[in-house]
């Protein structure tokens, strides 16, 4: 059996955890393909972390990342500078997800791990392939609800685009 294989003795039960991961998952994508930036932080848990790291970094344990907010009130205030702070080209992102695995329990929570692409759009119409790499989450149920405890985006190319503004 490979190392992050899992097999389970209630494939029902899985089929539901697997469908409500892919929702929180999903929905994550769309409030951010259709710039509703404003409801991510609902899509955490108050003491959630989020980091977009280089897979370079990652690997190498180095702890710099490229965003980081630790707590779903820093994701806000992130979203909150963007809105009124920030000057950035206009663009919208088209995010493709696949390859879910709910690799393990682990506490209160479940470990996942999902690949990504994300299509960038400029407002002049040029879309090009903007960032791709594997999420890796800590998903917890919180009073009856999946969120985000953990939420990192390994970007698989060390080059990464100055116009890193919006969440990826």
């Amino acid at each position: 059996m490979h190392g992050d294989l899992t097999v389970s003795h209630d494939l029902d039960a899985d089929l539901v955890l697997r469908a409500r991961v892919e929702a929180l998952c999903a929905a994550y994508a769309h409030v951010i393909d259709d710039d509703r930036l404003e409801e991510l932080p609902a899509l955490f848990t108050d003491d959630a972390l989020y980091r977009v790291q280089t897979r370079e970094n990652h690997e190498l344990g180095l702890p710099l990342a490229l965003m980081y907010c630790d707590g779903s009130a820093m994701l806000a205030d992130r979203v909150t500078a963007m809105r009124t702070a920030n000057i950035f080209q206009p663009h919208v992102y088209c995010h493709s997800t696949s390859a879910l695995r709910i690799l393990r329990r682990e506490g209160a929570g479940w470990r996942a791990r999902s690949n990504f692409s994300i299509i960038r759009t400029m407002s002049d119409g040029e879309s090009m392939l903007f960032a791709c790499g594997k999420y890796l989450d800590l998903i917890v149920e919180v009073d009856g609800a999946l969120r985000f405890r953990e939420r990192v985006a390994i970007l698989d190319s060390r080059r990464v685009d100055t116009l890193l503004v919006i969440p990826v």
